[in-house]
């Protein structure tokens, strides 16, 4: 069975490698597709984040990283993955994530939503945080992967 994991991942957290190795283990294969978000203005470009997800999951057989624009669900049936997975950090969470998922069964009944708890550890992590945290000169290094810690540090001229 065929997974997606959409998001904007701006940056990868490691609340999001959490989920991503979490499902890696539950599904033959899981595409990680970062989204296309022309309502947003995006701290990292698009490819960058797609090569920060490729290095923090390299060790992991089974993902692959693409990019869409445009419908969730048309891009689950266009990488023809039969389930959607969406991390919940809280309850706040649920309510949005139900709604997504319920409008996206509307369009495609046949791809499932599929809700994994963000571990605990990881609870607080968004990528929001993250950034706002790297703006003021914070140490990330306990929330992102080394190679996203690295390019936040250069994005708000910290050094490396």
């Amino acid at each position: 069975m065929r997974a997606l994991y959409p998001g904007s991942f701006d940056p990868l957290t490691l609340g999001h490698l959490d989920l991503i190795e979490r499902s890696a283990r539950l599904f033959d294969s899981l595409e990680v597709a970062v989204l296309q978000n022309p309502s947003k203005i995006p701290a990292f470009p698009l490819e960058q984040r797609l090569e920060q997800i490729r290095l923090a999951t390299a060790h992991l057989p089974g993902v692959s990283v693409g990019s869409f624009d445009g419908l969730t669900v048309e891009y689950a049936r266009h990488c023809n993955a039969q389930v959607i997975l969406r991390g919940l950090r809280a309850l706040s969470d649920f309510e949005f994530e139900l709604q997504i998922a319920h409008t996206n069964h509307s369009l495609a009944p046949l791809v499932e939503t599929l809700f994994l708890a963000t571990s605990v550890q990881h609870s607080f992590l968004s990528s929001s945080v993250v950034r706002e945290v790297a703006r003021f000169g914070g140490d990330v290094r306990h929330m992102v992967p080394p190679g996203v810690a690295e390019d936040l540090s250069r994005l708000f001229n910290r050094g490396s």
